[in-house]
């Protein structure tokens, strides 16, 4: 059995307050592309697993490894220390990059081990232990294109259409929480309701996309230069309607007139910059 874990991109990150409790608020539209993570999963009398892929050089199938904590919190749950499952995890999103592919990849756990162990666990709960893995599971778990408000737990879906998308990643490591320490305001106005006018056209989702913001990326930028190249170079292009950051960075996204248009510019921003992660897709709708 396998599971896509989508790549989720932060169309708009308003960020909105913060809990007594340290938990930021925010505000933010979601969408997910077609690429991203594979997870596949097999019976076994144990619990194993093993990771694959161009970017599985950064990470460890160890404990802090988001996917056996999903695993690890099902077996719990149902009072069974004993699950087995063998899960392979072909890891093609660059780690801790903004675009949620831990959460993704955590998310895609939950569900395809219900599945294989046979759990009936309604949607509820399987937001509830989401959460408990981190702010971005619930929202990944649906995959859906979202508004997501509160500390990531009150999600809201939404119609928007599929749009072509080149990301890129300047691979430089950004810390989330340094990201949100630098931050000079926590206490910003929400994004506006989302409407277009016509919601199957580019130029009016851009439109509506450049009412917004995402709160984090100056104090990425600062912390992070090679950010600012990035977005320069996505916004280079004259078929880019908006170039922005996602989530705390450093993956950054352009959203293009046509997938034709999103092809060449990857051709290009690789050529132009070969060590940086740089991939044309498409949201899904």
């Amino acid at each position: 059995m396998q599971m896509m874990a989508r790549a989720k991109i932060n169309l708009a990150l308003h960020v909105t307050g913060q809990r007594e409790d340290g938990y930021h608020l925010l505000d933010t539209l979601v969408s997910f592309a077609e690429i991203g993570d594979k997870l596949s999963f097999e019976t076994s009398d144990q619990l194993e697993l093993t990771i694959s892929g161009s970017e599985a050089g950064n990470l460890q199938a160890d404990a802090e490894n988001l996917v056996l904590g999903a695993a690890n919190l099902l077996r719990n749950h149902v009072g069974a220390p004993g699950l087995g499952a063998s899960i392979h995890l072909e890891k093609n999103l660059p780690v801790a990059s903004g675009i949620g592919g831990g959460s993704a990849d955590a998310a895609a756990a939950l569900v395809g081990l219900c599945r294989l162990w046979k759990l009936d666990l309604d949607d509820r709960m399987l937001h509830t232990f989401g959460l408990s893995l981190g702010a971005d599971v619930p929202m990944c778990l649906l995959g859906k294109p979202a508004r997501v408000t509160g500390i990531g737990d009150i999600i809201q879906p939404i119609e928007i259409a599929p749009v072509a998308v080149v990301l890129a990643n300047p691979r430089v490591a950004v810390s989330t929480a340094q990201v949100f320490n630098s931050l000079t305001n926590k206490n910003n106005p929400p994004a506006d309701d989302f409407h277009t006018e016509d919601g199957s056209q580019i130029k009016s989702i851009s439109a509506y996309l450049l009412r917004q913001r995402n709160d984090l990326q100056r104090a990425a930028v600062a912390l992070a230069p090679a950010i600012r190249d990035c977005l320069s170079a996505l916004e280079s292009f004259s078929s880019c309607r908006l170039a922005r950051m996602s989530g705390s960075g450093a993956t950054c996204f352009g959203l293009f007139e046509t997938p034709d248009a999103a092809a060449e510019a990857a051709l290009q921003m690789r050529q132009d910059h070969p060590d940086w992660w740089v991939v044309n897709t498409a949201t899904i709708g």
